[in-house]
């Protein structure tokens, strides 16, 4: 293939990436779209875990791919013992917005930092498959429980 083709062919993919909402298998995206709906009191979503979208940083969208862990009406985004550029964002401002399926929903994500959860937690995250790491192994984990938005003011 000529150099001339490569590079049309690299930016039209590159142009199609750029119009999807939205992280790409493992790049991150922007804004997320769907219908929004308010952060249910419990989560009773179809599935105990898969794969939904998380967006952070809301002043610059900025949204990745995740397995989610729904344990006894609480929803988890984890991100192992690795401070992710997500997990950054979260530090600035715990404002997210997690798209499952095509539901979004806006949330504040809290640190979990308790060690009965945190074990909770890792019971079900490390018996989804056999390359998942047990939580309780790492000396520092970045496991957060997605809220309700808190009102303007609080």
């Amino acid at each position: 293939m000529r150099p001339t083709l490569h590079v049309i062919s690299l930016a039209a993919c590159l142009l199609m990436l750029s119009a999807c909402d939205g992280p790409f298998i493992f790049a991150a995206g922007g804004e997320l779209s769907g219908t929004v709906a308010a952060v249910p009191d419990r989560w009773q979503l179809d599935e105990d875990s898969a794969v939904a979208q998380l967006e952070t940083r809301p002043e610059d969208p900025y949204s990745i791919n995740f397995t989610y862990v729904q344990l006894d009406g609480r929803f988890y985004v984890y991100a192992g013992d690795t401070r992710t550029n997500w997990v950054k964002h979260i530090e600035k401002s715990p404002l997210v917005r997690v798209r499952v399926q095509d539901t979004i929903y806006p949330a504040r994500a809290v640190r979990v930092v308790s060690d009965e959860e945190l074990s909770e937690f890792a019971a079900v995250w490390a018996n989804l498959s056999a390359i998942q790491r047990d939580p309780m192994s790492f000396e520092e984990v970045w496991l957060y429980r997605l809220e309700e938005r808190w009102l303007a003011g609080h």
